[in-house]
């Protein structure tokens, strides 16, 4: 039940962080905010800032005063935000409130992740793990299919009304069902917990892993959330009207959805870097492909794989970090790697709408998020390349939690 909880969180948390990519066009054109492209991915960059924050520190304060706590939390600062929005009476504001959101958005995934991690057995914490993330599009698949319905009928603010559900429903079941845990509880914990913090991963033995990590996190979540985004704007300005844009969007949700039950079966038969570096180049050759005009048939596969390839590299890189470091450096790590891998995420909103500004055109955008896929494959086969180095390292990786994805 605990991780049943944490799921349906994450599945929230999905909802509440894509939501703004399908009320965008609207709060453009129905708001009288004065939003441009550009300052629209600057509002749209700010959850991102918050979720840097969030996950950094939530990481390391699940790590020393509690996962359920960190959780819980969590979830009722993201949600109370997200509500807020709706009432929201300019952008500025608007902007504010995204970022506080942020910052609940971004401490859940790292906390409820590494609470899992030491919930279920290792031989079962890999495909878990990968289910875990599986919430995240489709929370985004939800906000897209509602979006669909309740925006033409109720407008753009009803979008964000959705996740008073997380808090009348969710939290109440987490403070039920949710285990308190706390590494001090754990055998290693005199000597480990004066070393959890940030400085443990950013020294020998952890240095150079930890510094690969967050920078493929970076060049991937660039790519997802870029995506998640500015989709179905990009789809409205390439012609589609905002139902079509909207199924667009879904199309991509589907596939990172599918992307999940994939590299959860692929990484524990592969290994979860080489799966990765696949996954990473599947999705650039995807959004390649989308920038010579294909068929709409051809869009929708395309997009398929662009989730498949985009959140299954992220999945599978949560998946190694949480097996690669100990116990009570677990959350930390995540925290480490997600919140570093945030830049990626608070850049791409912000670069999207500058390209579109500066008159590169739909295309631009496409290319900006192929190349950082792209780029993201390189980088995991670097993190391979420095485990096979490590050889106590490369073989825990591979063997016990190889399916950690």
């Amino acid at each position: 039940m605990a991780v049943l909880v944490c799921w349906l969180l994450v599945v929230f948390d999905g909802y509440d962080l894509i939501v703004y990519g399908t009320v965008q066009s609207s709060l453009i054109s129905e708001t009288g905010w004065g939003l441009t492209k550009a300052t629209a991915g600057t509002i749209g960059s700010m959850a991102f800032v918050g979720m840097m924050i969030g996950a950094i520190f939530a990481g390391r304060m699940a790590d020393s005063w509690g996962r359920r706590r960190t959780i819980l939390g969590c979830a009722v600062v993201f949600s109370v935000f997200t509500v807020l929005c709706a009432f929201a009476p300019n952008a500025a504001v608007f902007g504010i409130l995204r970022l506080l959101a942020g910052i609940g958005l971004g401490g859940l995934v790292p906390s409820a992740n590494a609470l899992v991690a030491e919930l279920v057995p290792t031989k079962w914490r890999s495909t878990i793990a990968t289910l875990m993330m599986s919430g995240v599009p489709i929370g985004g698949s939800i906000a897209a299919l509602v979006g669909i319905q309740m925006i033409p009928a109720f407008g753009w603010q009803s979008m964000f009304l959705v996740a008073v559900l997380a808090l009348v429903i969710v939290v109440p079941l987490g403070l039920k069902y949710i285990p308190e845990t706390l590494t001090s509880d754990q055998p290693a914990a005199a000597g480990a917990k004066a070393s959890s913090g940030f400085s443990s991963l950013l020294r020998a033995p952890y240095l150079g892993i930890s510094m690969l990590f967050a920078v493929a996190t970076i060049a991937t979540l660039f790519a997802w959330y870029g995506l998640g985004t500015w989709l179905p704007n990009l789809m409205q300005l390439a012609g589609y009207n905002l139902g079509s844009a909207l199924t667009f969007a879904l199309a991509l949700n589907v596939g990172a959805v599918a992307g999940s039950v994939i590299t959860a079966w692929a990484g524990t038969r592969f290994g979860p870097i080489p799966t990765a570096i696949a996954a990473a180049a599947v999705a650039a050759g995807a959004l390649v492909v989308l920038v010579m005009g294909p068929s709409v048939a051809v869009v929708y596969l395309m997009l398929v794989l662009a989730g498949v390839g985009t959140h299954g590299t992220q999945c599978l890189i949560i998946a190694a970090v949480a097996n690669h470091y100990p116990a009570h450096l677990r959350g930390t790590a995540l925290g480490w790697a997600l919140g570093t891998g945030r830049i990626g995420a608070v850049a791409a909103p912000q670069v999207g709408g500058l390209l579109l500004a500066a008159g590169l055109g739909v295309n631009s955008n496409f290319l900006a998020f192929a190349g950082a896929a792209a780029i993201a494959a390189v980088l995991l086969a670097a993190v391979g390349l420095h485990l096979k180095s490590k050889l106590p390292t490369s073989t825990s990786i591979s063997t016990t939690g190889a399916s950690n994805v």
